[in-house]
């Protein structure tokens, strides 16, 4: 597409009664590899070139989407709108934090993907001054059924008279690629400014981010969809209830949630240092970054092996939990990587995961030397225990 008034015309047009008919026959029809030539080519039999050029590489991206959006294949997306928003999970998670909130603002609304998760049950005005996402945003938001309107301009320069909460969704990408971890745009400092003019804020912040960053009485929570974590979000002491929080999600968007103080950057957690044992917790990538590993341990009934690592022990088998993976110990001793290969055959060991916290080395490279023809799948685990070089070769139970 060309400039954006452009742009808004082929789009106008691929919403109308041709281009929805086109987009119907492309939902049903194979894109594959030359499938997607020979489809081209009969369509444009048929149809305005740009047309079905526009038509193809919607279909394409409402592909994409499916994993982020239930109904993707009614919604509205370009490339990067699609890349910056949140899963459809993640947003009806967080938006239930508004609850009991009457009109809301969405600052950088994008394509919609918190929009049309706010919309839901209030009435939303979505802020971006991107014309093309914010015609997307309003039918994304129409997709689920939620009162979604919007307007253009610079969020810096939004009415939010009337308003009782707020959430902001700032860039962190430029033309040039993505900002470093903690810039964004706006910058932090404004969005965090903007209890002056509404108590009740939420930002999302890269899961990259410093907790140093978010100020006292407000809270950082990290969200992950199973073992992956996406994204944080930092709410305003009107909407916080703790100071830091792991979340991890279930597809179907059930929330598993762990929350506290974080632990002290000295280590003196309270929790017992003791050695590994039959059990080894993986924390979850929420709860490492939240800082809540002695959190976990106190749930999980579980010690620490070392201070300042985030693997915990157990001598039986934990309950299982979603804030890490559990896996049974099948060798524990000093770390000796020279040794290491010769370890592996005598447990059967073939394919090859390895963890390493609190050690130097190429991940990858060392699983590649590792890799054997032994039966066993092993995770090997490369750490510290009570400040010493460990290593541990673990199994699934």
């Amino acid at each position: 597409m060309d400039d954006t008034g452009g742009q808004l015309e082929r789009l106008d047009r691929l919403a109308g009664p041709e281009g929805t008919a086109l987009l119907g026959r492309l939902a049903g029809a194979d894109r594959s590899g030359d499938a997607a030539l020979r489809l081209g080519t009969a369509l444009r039999r048929e149809h305005d070139a740009d047309l079905v050029a526009d038509a193809m590489a919607q279909a394409g991206l409402r592909d994409r989407a499916a994993a982020k959006f239930s109904r993707a294949s009614s919604m509205w997306f370009t490339r990067e709108g699609l890349e910056q928003a949140s899963s459809e999970v993640v947003a009806r998670h967080r938006a239930a934090r508004y609850a009991g909130l009457g009109r809301l603002a969405d600052l950088c609304c994008g394509i919609g993907g918190d929009l049309l998760a706010l919309a839901g049950g209030h009435e939303v005005t979505g802020v971006d001054r991107d014309p093309v996402h914010r015609w997307m945003a309003e039918r994304n938001a129409a997709v689920y059924d939620g009162r979604g309107r919007t307007v253009g301009g610079d969020v810096r320069d939004a009415d939010l008279s009337g308003v009782d909460g707020v959430f902001v969704d700032p860039a962190r990408r430029t033309s040039g690629g993505r900002m470093r971890t903690g810039d964004s745009e706006p910058p932090l400092d404004w969005c965090l400014g903007l209890t002056g003019r509404v108590p009740a804020v939420g930002i999302k912040a890269a899961p990259g981010i410093d907790r140093d960053l978010v100020p006292p009485g407000w809270e950082i929570e990290f969200l992950a969809l199973g073992r992956e974590i996406k994204e944080s979000a930092i709410w305003s002491p009107a909407l916080a209830t703790a100071r830091a929080r792991a979340t991890v999600l279930d597809p179907d968007g059930t929330a598993h949630t762990l929350a506290g103080e974080p632990d002290p950057a000295d280590g003196d957690t309270g929790i017992p240092v003791t050695e590994s044992g039959a059990w080894l917790l993986d924390p979850n990538p929420t709860v490492t970054r939240a800082g809540l590993v002695s959190a976990l341990a106190v749930r999980s009934g579980t010690t620490r092996i070392d201070p300042r690592i985030a693997f915990l022990t157990a001598g039986d088998r934990p309950e299982p939990s979603p804030f890490a993976r559990t896996l049974r110990v099948i060798d524990s001793r000093p770390w000796d990587q020279k040794r290491l290969p010769r370890l592996l055959r005598e447990l059967d060991v073939g394919a090859v995961d390895v963890r390493r916290r609190g050690l130097a080395g190429d991940v990858d490279a060392i699983a590649r030397k590792l890799r054997g023809r032994g039966s066993r799948r092993a995770t090997v685990v490369m750490t510290r225990a009570d400040d010493r070089p460990w290593g541990l070769v673990c199994v699934d139970p």
